[in-house]
């Protein structure tokens, strides 16, 4: 049982469920092969079926962590933070940017924007999901939209997607990578034929890094 005390520092985001921080290369996306320090925190309702961090899910398995010390941890190692999770905007992040920003870091969020957004951002990784859509407002905050194909139904709901987020967004499409076989020649075919869109790749799994 959380105490009061406790309870209050989490609505505040000085405290934050935190789950695991680490230094390694950014595998996926516009910045792929990029150093940065990830920072997940616990907690999703979103519920993907392939998602490949279901332990992140029970935000009460991973316990309260002060998030001065999540951000001095940081700071130890690299001038490029990324927040993911979970989902991150589960929880207020406008303390924690704000205390990265006056430590000079680049601040990176991967988000399905199934809640509203808090925090002051460099870049924004939205990465929709069918199972919770984004809420209307994060759209055009987006740097960078990232869609997961699984099916052939998700290059539909990719451009779907595609039409909300501003021009400038980077638009990425990322085979699921238990069907990565069979959907990545299904990619490179959708690519050509739509070359506003770019591949991601998975490439920290292929290099075998966290």
């Amino acid at each position: 049982m959380i105490s009061t005390q406790i309870q209050e520092e989490i609505n505040k985001g000085e405290m934050l469920p935190l789950m695991e921080e680490f230094y390694t290369i950014q595998g996926e996306g516009f910045h792929t092969g990029k150093a940065a320090y990830f920072i997940r925190i616990g907690g999703c309702d979103v519920g993907c079926h392939w998602c490949d961090v279901k332990e992140s899910w029970n935000a009460n398995l991973h316990p309260p962590t002060k998030t001065n010390t999540i951000v001095k941890n940081a700071c130890k190692h690299a001038n490029t933070v990324v927040i993911t999770g979970g989902e991150p905007l589960m929880w207020n992040l406008d303390y924690i940017t704000s205390e990265l920003k006056q430590n000079n870091m680049r601040i990176h969020i991967e988000t399905s924007g199934a809640y509203k957004l808090s925090g002051k951002w460099d870049w924004i990784c939205l990465s929709p999901k069918k199972t919770k859509l984004p809420l209307e407002e994060i759209y055009k905050e987006a740097h960078e939209l990232k869609i997961i194909i699984s099916n052939k139904h998700d290059f539909k709901f990719a451009e779907e997607q595609a039409a909300k987020v501003s021009d400038n967004c980077e638009l990425y499409l990322q085979p699921e990578w238990s069907k990565r076989e069979i959907m990545t020649p299904q990619l490179v075919e959708f690519v050509m034929k739509n070359p506003k869109w770019k591949i991601s790749l998975q490439t920290h799994k292929y290099l075998n890094i966290p």
